[in-house]
């Protein structure tokens, strides 16, 4: 047995009750780039403000177009081992909550059921005048309607569904309001500089409380809505796991740091667990060929 998979192994079975904080890496083998390098520096320009969106008529037209043509990435993407793999520990009772900085909601179509999308969701969009909610592929639909000049341009996904379209082809874009009152429609997530909901900030803190230790996987930790549950445990004497291809901002609060191959070693010792005699399963696990994609 590899010694990080050996190390990971002892991790969880020592300490039953964990709580997850996942990143980008975490979906990477999803089709999903991540954000940083294995350095923690950005791979692409840096995404949009909050503040930006808000106050910028061509930052929002600038979003929507990119996130026009990058959206369908996110959209059809599929959960990968990672996410089976922490599907199937919580089907154990290993896991008291995933908290999750991604907004493609791939834990939860792998079948992951205690989630909090600490950044929000990408398949819902909010109005920021009237409080209206819509589903994603609506507007989806409806700017597909105003902008038949972006239809058919192929684009990678990325993690907040973005694409790189020219200024010039930004221009050109027409945006959507909202059908209800004419207001600005947002992402229902946290851009970049905006703040996480206190409520959801809080019940991860109490779940860090009652777990006896966090694991984060596929996150440099580098944005603080993250880091902050690093720095709680580590106040509290709690045991950290940091399962990450690259550096990260807490590598020196960690009790556990697996850097090298670390996505499938977590997938090889959770198989592992799973396969033993004492293994817990409370209901099936979702397999890759029988998944049936989550719609809005």
């Amino acid at each position: 047995m590899p010694e990080n998979v050996e190390l990971l192994l002892d991790f969880i079975t020592r300490h039953p009750r964990l709580v997850l904080l996942t990143g980008a890496g975490a979906s990477a083998n999803s089709g999903i780039p991540t954000y940083r390098d294995a350095a923690g520096k950005w791979l692409r320009a840096k995404p949009i403000q909050h503040q930006e969106f808000i106050a910028d008529p061509n930052q929002r037209r600038r979003y929507w177009g990119r996130s026009l043509v990058g959206w369908p990435g996110v959209r059809d993407a599929r959960p990968n081992e990672v996410h089976l793999a922490l599907t199937r520990l919580e089907h154990m009772g290993r896991i008291d909550l995933v908290i999750t900085q991604n907004v493609d909601r791939l834990h939860q179509r792998a079948g992951t059921k205690d989630v909090v999308d600490l950044h929000g969701r990408l398949d819902r969009v909010i109005c920021l005048d009237c409080g209206g909610g819509f589903s994603r592929e609506d507007i989806q639909q409806e700017l597909t309607q105003r902008n038949p000049q972006h239809v058919g341009f192929a684009a990678s996904a990325r993690p907040d569904g973005d694409a790189d379209l020219s200024d010039k082809q930004v221009a050109s874009v027409s945006i959507v309001d909202c059908s209800a009152c004419g207001g600005l429609l947002m992402p229902d997530v946290v851009f970049f500089g905006g703040s996480v909901p206190r409520s959801r900030v809080e019940q991860c803190e109490s779940a860090i409380r009652d777990a006896d230790a966090l694991m984060v996987v596929g996150s440099s930790l580098q944005v603080y809505s993250g880091f902050r549950f690093c720095k709680q445990a580590h106040q509290l004497a709690k045991p950290i796991a940091i399962i990450n291809e690259g550096v990260t901002r807490a590598d020196e609060l960690a009790t556990l740091l697996i850097q090298g191959n670390a996505m499938a070693a977590l997938v090889e010792a959770i198989d592992i667990l799973a396969a033993q005699p004492n293994a817990v399963s409370t209901q099936p696990t979702a397999d890759l060929t029988s998944l049936k994609m989550e719609r809005p």
